[in-house]
């Protein structure tokens, strides 16, 4: 088949039933793997829900994940960084750190820039969910070259959850090669030797090659690859959940480690790492106490949701971020619409966002501020959809309440996740107007450098896992999900196509070549395939795909009802979820499945 070159690299489906015989499952990096803690997911209720995706988050802090050994992130790389760290950004006029990324490490990068202790740069926008550019090496080294221009000394640290985003391995490969300026640092939760091997379009390496670079490059000091294995997402492949936690506890660590090393003019310990390795282990237990509140707000969204109703999550500070990255990460998660799940930022945070005009220009789906809120979303609630306030008791409560009573006179679903410290409490007039709360109390922190960032990161890291955790099990409960697979990803870039074409081998049980040519058709539909569309180079399919609904679970039940896309639409259509399509198409006779279609499918615990 013409084109096939550029898919020798995926394994061969291996027979049905076989995935941990054949080694197949083995060879799946550790971030696409199946967790095996929630390969029953798509059964789960509420409670359950948040109960498995909560000890999913908790292996980020244990010391072995799922029988593999985990790189101590308390080793000495990240004390060198931390101390390079120190060093760059105590320069007076040329240093800088620059956090780079794709998709959700991009937005991690952007959050950290606005909330932490030095002069970062971030590489991409929170707002803008344009997972495609990370395609592209070639862009990612002008971006670079734009931000550290007349610089004397950058730190770059490329943020690639998967090891797998070319943006971030053509700059690491272009600091590298100028190392009298650059020191590269990368970021991510595999092993080198898992690290993506497939050819990147605009670039002579993959990101294995660079990586291993670096590795060599270690030796000397002149590049470090920290990849702590924190175990496979509890949504397979879904890096924005544990995979962004994760980049933000490692990296938080460090800066506070630099830190804390500018401010008293002493190395970073291994005990001054773990120190603050448990504030954040401790924010995963106060946030996860919580588990009832947060299984109620899960099911009040899913609720809203199934009704055809929307979800808005207005918050204060960088907590508002946290809600815009939540809502954006959804459209390509779940194939969401932009308007489903949307986050919205208080107050007057120009400073933040420097190219906000041009973002709104481009659409409603850049619109975040309070006046977007004001004027596009309040006149138009309705008593299906839900509003979720997000903020500190440290906030302004005046302005809270106006906003919950403005939005009080058009629907009584007004939730609230806040924020406090000890001694602190909601006022009572506040409190009787909303309808649920999600109460998170802190302990008071006595350190001065723990005092003045860790509580402030810990609320972030919280209101993140609060957010995954019922965004995700919403879409759960709408049937989206397969066992614990992202049926309905939207396909933004070359990543997400391997991850469809992995899905369809997985649950078809048929053939590399049947699985490509399926995946295919029900991309370029209804232009039927020619030997052209074959050969195209991967970029071509997905700037087709990212524009197309349900595409994985159409070329699915194309392969599995061996029929035509448009029957297979209509299958889709005819059925009450996605999950449930694809369930009675596994269960027909001649599947040969066994009494439980799914079961063999599943793969080996690891």
């Amino acid at each position: 088949m013409p084109g096939t070159k550029r898919f020798q690299h995926v394994i061969e489906t291996p027979e049905p039933g076989k995935w941990e015989f054949s080694g197949y499952e083995a060879a799946v990096p550790i971030t696409e793997k199946s967790n095996p803690l929630t390969q029953d997911l798509d059964k789960a209720d509420a409670e359950q829900i948040v109960h498995l995706l909560g000890q999913c988050d908790a292996e980020i802090f244990q010391e072995e994940v799922q029988g593999m050994p985990t790189y101590q992130v308390t080793h000495t790389h990240p004390l060198d960084t931390a101390n390079k760290d120190a060093t760059s950004t105590s320069e007076p006029d040329g240093g800088l750190v620059v956090l780079s990324g794709g998709g959700t490490s991009g937005r991690m990068a952007f959050l950290m820039s606005v909330s932490t202790l030095f002069p970062i740069c971030p590489l991409r926008s929170v707002v803008a969910s344009r997972e495609g550019t990370e395609d592209s090496a070639l862009h990612g080294i002008e971006e670079l070259k734009k931000v550290a221009a007349g610089k004397k000394k950058v730190i770059v640290i490329g943020i690639s959850v998967g090891l797998s985003a070319p943006f971030v391995a053509g700059q690491m490969d272009y600091c590298m090669d100028n190392t009298a300026v650059f020191l590269p640092v990368l970021i991510g939760f595999n092993p080198v030797s898992m690290a993506r091997n497939d050819p990147i379009e605009d670039w002579s390496s993959t990101f294995r090659q660079v990586a291993e670079r670096m590795q060599k490059m270690q030796e000397k000091q002149k590049a470090f690859v920290l990849n702590p294995a924190v175990g496979p997402e509890g949504l397979s492949g879904s890096s924005r959940m544990k995979g962004g936690s994760a980049t933000k506890i490692l990296l938080e660590t460090l800066l506070l480690a630099a830190h804390k090393t500018v401010d008293r003019g002493i190395e970073a310990s291994q005990r001054c790492l773990l120190e603050i390795l448990r504030t954040f282990e401790r924010a995963h237990q106060v946030t996860y106490s919580q588990s009832p509140r947060i299984a109620t707000l899960m099911k009040q969204v899913s609720t809203s949701l199934e009704r055809k109703g929307r979800v808005y999550l207005v918050g204060w500070q960088t907590l508002g971020i946290i809600a815009i990255m939540d809502g954006v990460e959804c459209i390509h998660t779940f194939g969401a619409d932009f308007r489903d799940i949307r986050g919205f930022l208080i107050g007057d945070h120009s400073d933040m966002f420097n190219q906000k005009a041009e973002l709104t220009n481009q659409g409603p789906q850049f619109s975040f501020s309070q006046e977007d809120f004001l004027t596009s979303i309040l006149p138009a609630l309705t008593e299906i959809d839900t509003v979720v306030f997000i903020f500190t008791l440290d906030d302004n409560l005046t302005e809270v309440q106006a906003l919950v009573e403005q939005v009080k006179e058009k629907t009584t679903n007004i939730q609230a996740l806040t924020h406090s410290t000890v001694g602190q409490s909601l006022p009572t007039p506040l409190k009787k107007l909303l309808t649920s709360i999600i109460s998170i109390t802190w302990p008071l922190l006595f350190f001065e450098y723990e005092g003045n960032f860790i509580q402030k990161f810990q609320r972030e890291l919280s209101t993140k896992w609060v957010l995954n955790t019922v965004s995700t099990g919403a879409h759960v409960l709408l049937g989206k999900i397969l066992q614990n697979h992202m049926l309905d990803l939207r396909i933004s870039n070359s990543k997400l196509f391997w991850r469809a074409l992995a899905m369809l081998q997985r649950f078809s049980g048929q053939s590399k070549a049947r699985c490509i040519e399926s995946l295919l058709q029900a991309i370029h539909f209804p232009q039927p395939l020619s030997d052209d569309i074959r050969a195209a180079p991967i970029s071509c399919h997905v700037r087709l795909a990212h524009e197309k609904d349900q595409v994985i679970p159409v070329a699915l039940l194309s392969l599995l009802f061996r029929c035509s896309i448009a029957e297979a639409q209509a299958h889709l259509a005819a059925a009450p979820s996605i999950c449930e399509a694809v369930r009675s198409a596994l269960s027909r006779p001649g599947q040969k499945r066994s009494a439980d279609p799914l079961k063999t499918l599943e793969p080996a615990v690891q």
